[in-house]
């Protein structure tokens, strides 16, 4: 065969996976500065101890992980082995962690974890990304003042239900009538 006569094209392999690096380092808030994620809260989260999110009170935590992120509502346990993972987290409303006085308290905390997991998980079952923003924001906006989900970065809303920082911003910009300015 003429294989020495033909030209091979080698084509070099890019990779984008960065297995040292995160997704998210800090954050950039609208106003201009950065909060870093290597908190005072994150170290209290990585001691191995659980708390739980105090119920009596609008706050909660959004807990970053390595691909995604978790949102902790009030009640609920955070903490512990759990969130050994947790490489970020942004305190939202006037954060109050408690430590769990029983075995059955920290059970039902627990238990009310994943009861806000199962309804971020419901909004990220739509495959419609547009519509999963504007669900996502709709449950915050409903629960904490407007002005403190508005001043929640576009990354956080994406991390939460699996879409890109434009498409939060997009939704953001046009409002609840978004459906009507796409073709589904």
């Amino acid at each position: 065969m003429d294989s020495e006569q033909c030209q091979r094209y080698q084509i070099p392999m890019v990779s984008t996976y960065y297995p040292e690096t995160t997704f998210i380092d800090y954050l950039v808030m609208p106003d201009g500065t950065e909060q870093s994620q290597g908190s005072d809260i994150l170290t209290l989260l990585h001691s191995g101890k659980v708390f739980i999110v105090n119920s009596r009170k609008r706050n909660g935590l959004i807990l970053f992980k390595r691909y995604h992120a978790e949102f902790a509502g009030p009640g609920a346990a955070v903490g512990g082995e759990y969130d050994c993972d947790c490489q970020g987290v942004l305190a939202i409303g006037n954060l109050s962690l408690l430590t769990p006085e029983s075995y059955d308290e920290r059970q039902k905390a627990y238990l009310i974890r994943r009861q806000w997991i199962r309804l971020i998980k419901q909004i990220t079952e739509n495959p419609v990304p547009h519509q999963r923003v504007q669900k996502i924001l709709d449950q915050f906006e409903q629960y904490f003042p407007l002005e403190t989900v508005a001043s929640l970065p576009d990354i956080t809303f994406a991390m939460l239900v699996g879409v890109l920082p434009q498409t939060v911003s997009v939704v953001r910009r046009l409002g609840g009538g978004i459906e009507s300015r796409f073709n589904y």
